[in-house]
């Protein structure tokens, strides 16, 4: 009995813990796998409990040229001060592009799904941002590769802190 008390007051005063969402965010996603790498990473805070995060990588190889555009709607759970984790569903969508001889047939415009997981840290005495993800994705429309896993560090600027 003593636990089941102890269990409900534990869950019904951790419904009332917040984490601290920056109403803007901006700066860069530094991914690696086989996702785009380097993106323009932008959020914006749309509750207590959640956020939008856009990100935009533009990348640009001896062989190929491409963009992917990711917008995923992130949940935020506070772990201790400044740290939270966040995950979420969202969309991407891109093109690439290969170069004068090289493969030229095979150039497109692709749409997928992925999801987002991930531990941020807020520092509370300078407005940065700093967090490690993973962004694993299905290519559903004319997708070159059918699963891509990425895996970033994030670095942003947040305004309104």
């Amino acid at each position: 009995m003593k636990k089941s008390l102890l269990s409900l007051m534990v869950l019904t005063f951790s419904f009332g813990i917040f984490a601290q969402i920056n109403p803007h965010s901006i700066g860069l996603r530094l991914g690696g796998g086989n996702a785009f790498g380097t993106e323009i990473s932008y959020q914006r805070g749309l509750s207590d409990q959640n956020r939008l995060e856009v990100d935009l990588g533009i990348k640009t190889h001896k062989k190929y040229s491409g963009f992917n555009l990711a917008g995923i709607y992130q949940w935020i759970w506070p772990i201790e001060a400044g740290f939270n984790w966040y995950a979420g569903p969202g969309a991407q969508l891109g093109s690439w592009s290969w170069k004068s001889g090289y493969n030229g047939d095979d150039d497109g415009f692709y749409i997928g799904i992925s999801g987002q997981i991930g531990i941020e840290y807020n520092f509370t005495e300078i407005p940065i941002q700093i967090s490690l993800d993973t962004r694993p994705g299905i290519g559903l429309i004319n997708s070159h590769d059918d699963f891509i896993f990425d895996i970033a560090l994030g670095l942003r600027y947040t305004i309104g802190y």
